[in-house]
């Protein structure tokens, strides 16, 4: 019995990995004490260009040993 991991959509994944990016340099900006009103925007602006980087990069996919 073969176990797989279960298939996410590609719009999933993406909003996912921006997200975490999202979160990791918005608190990161706070942490070195980025004002809120820069840290959002620049937040924003990346984690919108982390989503389309990851929406539209082509997947390889694995090739089987079976023929």
């Amino acid at each position: 019995m073969h176990l797989r991991s279960p298939s996410i959509d590609r719009g999933v994944q993406s909003f996912l990995w921006a997200l975490v990016f999202f979160l990791f340099l918005y608190f990161g900006m706070l942490a070195v004490q980025v004002p809120r009103g820069t840290a959002l925007p620049l937040s924003l602006v990346a984690a919108f260009f982390i989503f389309l980087f990851v929406r539209t990069r082509r997947v390889e996919r694995p090739r089987s040993g079976r023929l």
